[in-house]
C-alpha cells in the first residue's frame, strides 16, 4: 500500500513539474505560432530552440531585457533579427490574458526549450 502511495505521489509531481511546458507549447499553438515556428526546425521562423540560443544569456538583467524584447517583437513585427523574412505584428497580443499567455510562451522558449545554434543570419536589434 505504501509503496504504491509512494509511486502514485511521484507520478503526480512529475506530471505538476511537466504542466507549465506543456501548457505554453500549448499556448503557442492555440495562439498560431506553431504556423511558422517548430521547436527544433526552421519553418517560416526560426526554431525555437534557435530563438533560445540567441537570446540566452547568465546575466538575469539581461536574460529579462532579452525576453522583453522578444515578446515587443512578437506585437510589433518586423524583418532584419532572423534574416528578411518579416514576422507579421500580432497587436492582438498587447494586452489582457493574451498578453499574459504571450509572456508565458516567451519564458518557456527561453526556460525549457533546449537551445540549438543560433543561425549566422542573426542581427540582434
Amino acid at each position: 500500500m505504501k509503496l504504491k502511495l509512494v509511486s502514485l505521489l511521484a507520478a503526480t509531481c512529475v506530471a505538476a513539474i511537466s504542466l507549465p511546458a506543456v501548457a505554453s507549447e500549448d499556448l503557442a499553438k492555440a495562439n498560431g505560432c506553431t504556423a511558422c515556428h517548430q521547436l527544433d526546425k526552421k519553418v517560416i521562423g526560426p526554431a525555437y530552440g534557435q530563438v533560445s540560443a540567441c537570446y540566452a544569456t547568465k546575466d538575469a538583467k539581461k536574460l529579462v531585457d532579452n525576453k522583453a524584447k522578444l515578446v515587443k517583437h512578437v506585437i510589433d513585427g518586423g524583418a532584419g533579427v532572423f534574416g528578411q523574412i518579416p514576422m507579421p505584428a500580432h497587436p492582438q497580443l498587447k494586452d489582457g490574458a493574451k498578453n499574459a499567455e504571450l509572456v508565458k510562451i516567451v519564458d518557456w522558449i527561453m526556460k525549457d526549450v533546449k537551445a540549438t545554434e543560433c543561425p549566422k543570419e542573426f542581427k540582434p536589434k
